[in-house]
């Protein structure tokens, strides 16, 4: 994959970011830790809006799971908006055609949907970044398809997102949806396409790549359960008894993905290595559907590179982790 060259990124713990905060969260798990970590940092982020999107559970479960979380965080959280509810292309029905998926999120549930309401989640992305030019950083961590309708939608409006960081991608490293494709890009390759080729000014990638570094045991875990606070409560009955089941098997383990994405917005230290290239999406159905590729740059060229996250300082990264999920 061509490269351009490597790219340290600042130390430095970042001004203020107003953020759109856009997920696919189920009960818990890695974005929900996300949104607490987010929330709890008010003096270095602010969270404009919330927006769900269809990807690990439908966008209308998302949101009941982001509104019973906020509440745990205490009064005056703002209400989820529901996004989009389906891929633009992807469907149902075509995952059922490809080859054995280690994980096919809402595709293998019951479907449910939200009635239609207003303003809309696009509504309050695009009214944001309107009256925020240059300010808002979207924090993508779910499926990319409320963005790419965005921009769809409004293209004036490309160029006024401050930057987008997200969680999605394999670039050295396999699948974890399928063996080509991680799960966010997979559901949604070719909303996860119109955003790689986008010119939102500045992409910062947090790809499987640097989340196989961030590995979950039953000892961290239980680091964060013996806070015993209602938050850590569900924290316990999700990793718990469901992914990765601790409670279960002591030996399992998981990752943290979106809380890496999240982290960043708070201290881009822990990033010890990382790469810049221009980076495109296999949208062709088939055993490479939603596969991180090199862009042929004369498809986008107005398209701006990407910064890939590649490796993290653990041990910095979970002090911060477990600070924020354990507070009282």
């Amino acid at each position: 994959m061509a490269l351009l060259p490597f790219l340290l990124l600042a130390t430095a713990t970042p001004a203020m970011d107003k953020i759109i905060f856009d997920t696919d969260c189920g009960y818990f798990g890695d974005d929900g830790a996300a949104l607490v970590m987010v929330q709890r940092s008010p003096r270095q982020v602010q969270v404009e809006a919330i927006t769900s999107v269809s990807g690990n559970v439908w966008a209308a479960e998302s949101a009941g799971y982001l509104t019973e979380i906020l509440g745990l965080l205490g009064p005056g959280a703002i209400k989820p908006y529901v996004g989009a509810q389906m891929p633009l292309i992807h469907t149902v029905a075509m995952s059922k055609l490809e080859a054995p998926l280690e994980f096919d999120g809402a595709f293998g549930r019951p479907m449910k949907l939200a009635p239609p309401v207003q303003p809309s989640a696009l509504d309050a992305m695009a009214d944001l970044i309107a009256r925020h030019p240059g300010q808002i950083t979207v924090l993508a961590l779910g499926p990319m398809t409320n963005i790419a309708m965005l921009v769809r939608l409004h293209p004036d409006l490309e160029t006024k997102i401050r930057r987008i960081v997200f969680m999605g991608g394999n670039v050295h490293v396999p699948g974890n949806a399928s063996p080509a494709a991680e799960f966010n890009f997979w559901f949604d390759p070719e909303a996860a396409q119109i955003v790689l080729r986008s010119r939102i000014p500045e992409k910062v990638m947090f790809p499987l790549d640097i989340c196989n570094h961030a590995v979950l045991t039953k000892s961290r875990y239980e680091e964060i359960v013996a806070a015993h606070t209602p938050l850590t409560a569900r924290y316990e009955q999700d990793y718990g008894k469901r992914y990765p089941g601790f409670e279960k098997n002591p030996h399992a383990t998981g990752f943290l993905w979106d809380e890496l994405a999240a982290a960043w917005l708070l201290d881009t230290g822990f990033v010890t290595k990382s790469e810049t290239a221009w980076l495109d999406i296999d949208t062709q159905f088939g055993k490479n559907y939603g596969a991180t590729v090199t862009l042929d740059r004369k498809l986008a060229p107005g398209a701006t590179p990407v910064h890939v996250m590649l490796d993290l300082d653990f041990p910095r990264l979970w002090e911060l982790y477990k600070r924020l999920l354990t507070a009282k």
